[in-house]
């Protein structure tokens, strides 16, 4: 393999000249970066990463703490925060939770400046006496903690009566919610955009329309769309609070010949691939996943390396009407 003294040689320059492009470094000459760049692809040389972050005391490696990767959006947020880590030459180790106390407390745990410069959480059961971290950390999304952790994500509320407004300005008066969840912040920021939609609309707020999700998957949204439909007034449409539940949601209506989208107008969230090619197609509320990654990516980088302060980053949203809401 060659050397930093292999390609100072070639380019006629110092090897601390060499370090210093390496590194990235502003201050070499413009003529001695171009040759020892130009050397660099000569000869292949390729960074130690594992003796630089060694020399500077980092480990090349933040950890991101996620509930389940079976939900596509855990999954897609993941392979986008890896590409964002790799701008800034960190390995990404995962941790899955399910979502649990347990599971968020262990993870929480095995983290620490030997293993990992930094984190990415997104918890979902923690309580404000859990966050005593070791390392530097950026929280996904918003939760009913309210702890001095930097955050991003999107505007959940407004997010939800985005939602919940498409539904109504396409006439429908009885729409049902399925999600709400005692101990997940995001369920209660969305219930209360749907709250809010509906009072603008002076629609009122129905208890037995707000069907409860212990876990956001197919098989929930199908058995609380199934609820819904026994009710002796059924819904005209639903506002479900991911994409799996609604997809569920739907196979349910499907099940009893009720049709997507004349006799129920369906509305997920999340935006993950399989609202594209569902039959129909779903109606989802697509947070910017990739804004997402980076925010968190940047954040994280700069409060390991500067030290800045706590920040909270808003990302956009926007609602992709499909066939489920508006027949094509």
């Amino acid at each position: 393999m060659a050397t930093l003294k292999d390609v100072a040689r070639l380019a006629g320059v110092s090897v601390k000249t060499v370090s210093n492009v390496v590194n990235g470094y502003s201050f070499v000459k413009p003529d001695n970066r171009r040759r020892v760049e130009e050397a660099l692809e000569a000869t292949g040389y390729r960074p130690n990463l594992g003796a630089r972050n060694l020399r500077r005391g980092r480990t090349g490696f933040i950890a991101l703490v996620l509930p389940e990767l079976s939900i596509p959006y855990f999954a897609e947020l993941a392979g986008l925060v890896i590409a964002a880590a790799q701008e800034h030459e960190w390995n990404v180790l995962i941790e899955q939770t399910f979502g649990t106390l347990a599971g968020e407390r262990s993870a929480l745990a095995a983290l620490g400046p030997h293993l990992v410069d930094a984190a990415i959480l997104s918890p979902e059961a923690l309580q404000v006496d859990d966050f005593q971290l070791p390392v530097p950390a950026v929280l996904l999304g918003e939760h009913a903690v309210d702890v001095p952790i930097s955050r991003v994500g999107i505007d959940n509320v407004a997010a939800a009566q985005s939602a919940v407004r498409h539904l109504i300005s396409l006439g429908h008066q009885r729409i049902a919610a399925i999600g709400a969840h005692p101990h997940r912040g995001t369920a209660a920021l969305r219930l209360e955009g749907y709250r809010l939609a509906l009072a603008e609309a002076s629609l009122p707020f129905v208890d037995e329309l707000v069907v409860p999700a212990l876990n956001y998957h197919r098989a929930d949204g199908a058995a609380a769309m199934r609820s819904l439909l026994d009710l002796r007034t059924p819904p005209d449409a639903v506002f479900c609070f991911n994409d799996l539940l609604a997809i569920g949601a739907m196979r349910a209506a499907a099940e009893r010949l009720v049709r997507v989208p004349s006799d129920l107008a369906v509305v997920g969230f999340d935006n993950n691939e399989e609202s594209v090619y569902s039959s129909p197609s779903l109606t989802s509320v697509a947070p910017d996943k990739a804004a997402i990654a980076r925010a968190a990516v940047d954040l994280l980088h700069r409060r390991v390396e500067s030290g800045e302060s706590l920040e909270n980053v808003e990302t956009p949203f926007s609602l992709q009407v499909r066939e489920s809401t508006v027949a094509r």
